[in-house]
């Protein structure tokens, strides 16, 4: 009579396999649709404060005013 040559986890090798490249590439799906969603959604151009910049000749003028 034949003993089992196989374990249980060894025949399921290729079902986990599959199981886990299925699990990364949902995973990178995501990741790479949610990319191109915000960069496709993001606004086109950046808010960013800018700082006033006066002339010197209006600085002497508002030092003069404040004599």
């Amino acid at each position: 009579m034949k003993t089992k040559s196989f374990s249980p986890m060894g025949s399921m090798h290729p079902v986990l396999f599959l199981a886990g490249m299925y699990v990364v590439a949902l995973f990178l799906a995501i990741f790479i649709c949610s990319s191109l969603f915000y960069s496709c959604n993001a606004n086109s151009s950046p808010t960013v404060k800018k700082e006033q910049v006066i002339p010197p000749a209006a600085l002497e003028n508002k030092e003069m005013a404040l004599r």
